[in-house]
């Protein structure tokens, strides 16, 4: 064999950026198979996904790439954070920490310019669906057996990794993004598959509302529900739906205790919170809510900086140990509180117009922009009530969600493709 003549050949196969593109396909569906299981594992992954993208950049592309706003304003907030740290006054360890959860947000016009010259942005949706799906059927095997959870402390019924609210998230989204193929199927006729998609969404439906659900998820749940019957149902089938939805959850408040104990704990954490000012769930949230608010107002325009939040709480806590008010956190558990601490007006500008962008950029028809919608609603929604873009396993949710959609949608259009006809999927 003569291997001088084979190592050109060889090299040119290395430098082949058809291989390295579907590496990266291949390591975009492993990010989202790990997703719902590991933390560690999608780090990696999203090391390798950018490495395995590198020889494939057609450079002066990808720099016009990153001036659309898509792109951009996901750079210009994690750039804001990295610019903070200069006027923050916390240790420059709690300030390179705070940093840390931004990170991922430039992962996401990578994966926007890769899906839009790749064709295979349906195969990492598929890979996170069928997780979730294995992710559901260990949940009913935990409630079951709960020797099999792999939790420390097997205190969350129905939790085998991770905990209740990434749990919630990933199945809730599963359930509404399956609506609208369920109804195109059932618009073209394919009945058989339509109800197996049908079904599906529906198991996660029921685990979470006999097994386990946050109080996040039975918030944003409904209103991407809503969302969907606005867009893509009639009036009349709309209707039919909501009224057929709050029929099926009166029947699980009757039949759910686990639901009705969790919906109960709101008031009776918020009494106990008030009458005795001891550290409930709400209660916290509010104590939270109260303090930024006030943070804010001290340092409106560029804040306090990156990392600065657990020093403010500190600071704010003395005098009040033991109780509520006393409590030290560096996370307010609402969104657009955590950047308006640290960066103040110009952080809550690049956040809002982020969504909105993100938003905009799917109000067009087709499975790809359904997805992607949804993703921004149920990260705007959920925000309300934690730090979404910044947790690490929503926030891995956003990028993949928003940055494989958006390749996807862009792709399409700079195709030429024509959109599906608005009745494709009304009913």
């Amino acid at each position: 064999m003569n291997v001088t003549a084979t190592l050109p050949s060889r090299l040119a196969a290395w430098r082949d950026p058809v291989l390295w593109s579907k590496a990266s396909d291949i390591v975009a569906v492993l990010i989202a198979l790990s997703l719902p299981w590991s933390t560690s594992l999608v780090g990696i992954f999203g090391v390798v996904f950018v490495l395995t993208m590198a020889p494939t950049i057609e450079w002066r592309v990808f720099m016009d790439s990153l001036r659309r706003p898509v792109s951009a304003l996901p750079i210009a907030l994690f750039a804001l954070a990295v610019v903070g740290t200069l006027w923050s006054d916390a240790p420059w360890g709690a300030r390179s920490y705070a940093i840390g959860p931004l990170a991922k947000l430039v992962v996401l016009p990578l994966l926007v310019y890769h899906f839009e010259r790749s064709a295979r942005g349906m195969w990492v949706f598929t890979a996170f669906l069928i997780s979730c799906v294995l992710m559901m059927l260990m949940s009913w095997l935990v409630t079951l057996y709960p020797g099999l959870t792999l939790r420390q402390f097997n205190d969350e019924r129905g939790i085998f990794v991770k905990n209740y609210i990434d749990q919630s998230q990933e199945f809730a989204l599963c359930a509404i993004v399956l609506a609208y193929p369920v109804v195109t199927l059932l618009r073209k006729g394919k009945t058989r598959q339509a109800l197996l998609l049908a079904a599906i969404a529906a198991s996660f439906i029921l685990n979470m509302a006999f097994v386990i659900v946050s109080r996040t998820a039975m918030v944003t749940l409904p209103v991407m529900l809503a969302v969907f019957a606005l867009l893509h149902l009639r009036r009349r089938t709309s209707a039919i739906i909501i009224g057929a939805m709050i029929v099926l959850a009166g029947l699980a408040w009757l039949a759910s205790p686990q639901l009705r104990e969790t919906i109960a704990r709101f008031s009776d954490e918020y009494q106990v919170y008030k009458e005795e000012n001891k550290p409930t769930s709400v209660g916290l949230r509010l104590q939270y809510w109260q303090k930024s608010l006030r943070f804010f107002t001290e340092a409106p325009v560029i804040g306090h900086g990156t990392g600065s939040t657990r020093g403010l709480f500190q600071r704010a806590s003395v005098g009040f140990e033991g109780s509520a008010t006393g409590y030290i956190i560096d996370n307010p558990h609402n969104q657009t509180l955590n950047v308006a601490v640290q960066w103040g007006s110009v952080g809550i500008v690049v956040l809002y117009a982020l969504w909105l962008v993100h938003l905009m950029l799917f109000r067009g028809e087709g499975l790809a922009a359904w997805i992607g919608l949804m993703v921004v609603l149920q990260n705007i929604f959920s925000s309300l009530f934690n730090s979404h873009l910044f947790d690490f396993h929503e926030g891995w949710m956003y990028v993949l969600g928003v940055g494989v959609a958006a390749g996807m949608v862009l792709r399409a259009k700079s195709a030429g493709a024509a959109p599906e006809p608005p009745d494709t999927v009304r009913s």
